[in-house]
């Protein structure tokens, strides 16, 4: 009976690190945990730049839909393991990055720990001179919060960037 339980509490300990170790991976396209974010909306500006011929260009913009409080929605942007900025309410903003495969992450920044432990995930592989849009999103439910993140065509992506506002940030010092 001793044997049955051990085996039984070594297999869920297992279970619950492997568990652990995938999130970790997966969340290796993130930034560092302890790096914060101040974002804000910049109506003032609209930049729309091309990328460089050696670059490629990716667009972020963030729809927040009916939540409430367009102020607490600031996502930070992580590119390969390092934060490239973050959006504030709804709005977009860019980055440019090599060639190559690359996966960018997003994390909800926030004190209430629940929303800090929501993240979205993707992976897309970047030609140079190419512009990439991916479109986050933030959906209230009854208890809690959808959060995802998707490619989004190049049409839709250049409607989105048109109707939504610059996000100006910079990571707390």
């Amino acid at each position: 009976m001793k044997t049955t339980l051990v085996v039984i509490l070594f297999a869920a300990v297992s279970a619950f690190a492997q568990d652990q170790l995938a999130i970790k991976d997966a969340q290796s396209a993130c930034g560092p945990a302890n790096v914060k974010y101040d974002a804000h909306q910049d109506s003032s500006q609209h930049p729309a730049p091309q990328p460089d011929s050696d670059k490629a260009l990716v667009y972020v913009v963030q729809e927040i839909g009916e939540l409430k409080c367009s102020g607490c929605a600031l996502t930070k942007v992580g590119l390969d393991g390092a934060w490239v900025g973050a959006n504030q309410g709804s709005s977009y903003f860019f980055f440019s990055t090599d060639p190559g495969e690359h996966h960018i992450c997003l994390n909800w920044q926030s004190l209430f720990s629940g929303r800090s432990h929501a993240f979205a995930l993707a992976n897309f592989t970047a030609e140079a001179g190419k512009v990439y849009y991916f479109r986050a999103r933030i959906f209230p439910g009854h208890y809690d919060y959808s959060f995802d993140l998707d490619p989004i065509n190049s049409d839709q992506g250049k409607y989105l960037v048109a109707s939504s506002a610059f996000s100006v940030s910079h990571p707390r010092k």
